[in-house]
């Protein structure tokens, strides 16, 4: 299974183009992604700005009151439709791309780490490396 090229919010108001692949695929959990998303961990894919392009009107941006994070979303059925973190990267949460590929999300854009585990909320048990805070940084170790 391939990566969509697009993905679509849930009324199909926002239409999304995805160009190549992402440059990170990851769940988050770090405070402001569990603050922001309204979620115990983020599944999400970071993409560069200029590969993700958006067709429609019908979105806003909602930027975060205290941190370099904005939400953009539809107008029309409210569902985030990504993010753009401190480093102006697109965050789509994987969500809307399984959607676009039938319920699956395809292995090209699988999540291939845990960040930020220390601020985790729950445990979680799988083989991915579960970095304390960024990759590249100390890994958190099973006891």
């Amino acid at each position: 299974m391939t990566v969509p090229q697009f993905v679509r919010c849930l009324c199909g108001t926002v239409n999304i183009e995805l160009n190549g692949l992402p440059v990170a695929r990851a769940y988050c959990h770090c405070e402001s992604c569990r603050d922001f998303y309204g979620t115990s961990m983020l599944s999400a894919t970071a993409w560069d700005a200029a590969q993700v392009i958006v067709d429609s009107r019908s979105v806003a941006t909602y930027p975060h009151p205290a941190k370099q994070l904005s939400r953009t979303y539809c107008k029309e059925c409210g569902e985030t439709v990504f993010g753009t973190n401190r480093l102006a990267m697109r965050v789509l949460p994987n969500s809307i791309v399984a959607r676009a590929a039938g319920g699956d999300l395809p292995n090209d854009i699988r999540p291939t780490m845990h960040l930020f585990y220390r601020h985790r909320i729950v445990d979680i048990v799988d083989e991915l490396p579960k970095y304390f805070d960024g990759w590249g940084g100390p890994i958190y170790e099973a006891p």
